[in-house]
């Protein structure tokens, strides 16, 4: 399993990859705002660990491996910040707090979240119940 600042380079890079066609060190870097030399010892890991094939001043791209946990991650991000948002987490604070958590749930936690997540869109009164209560807090 990739640690949790792989797993940051490998949904940057699907993201990157499915909005522009293509990610460069240079897009990385920005993007994740670390130097590019930090992004190219990442991506030669990520390559030797089979996430993504890298050639020196070529570019990269995902390998099937590298590409179904990149779709899992980026379901995993999306996931939770539909859920904070359907709490009634201020919207300004929810891409931060996605952040600070997405790393620290297993599977199964993800997979409870993403049923509780169907549940309140099932049936739209249950979400606006949900936030009505939370502003009476």
């Amino acid at each position: 399993m990739p640690t949790p600042s792989m797993e940051d380079y490998i949904e940057q890079i699907y993201n990157l990859i499915e909005s522009k066609g293509y990610a460069r060190v240079s897009d990385l870097a920005e993007a994740l705002t670390v130097h590019p030399s930090s992004v190219t010892k990442m991506v030669q890991k990520l390559d030797k660990d089979e996430y993504l094939n890298y050639e020196k001043y070529r570019g990269f791209v995902l390998t099937q491996k590298g590409k179904k946990i990149g779709e899992r991650l980026v379901f995993r991000h999306e996931l939770l910040e539909e859920f904070l948002a359907i709490i009634g987490v201020e919207k300004a604070n929810i891409y931060e707090d996605v952040e600070g958590i997405e790393h620290h749930l297993s599977w199964n936690s993800i997979d409870r979240i993403g049923d509780l997540v169907n549940y309140f869109k099932s049936d739209p009164a249950r979400a606006e119940a949900l936030k009505k209560m939370a502003a009476e807090n």
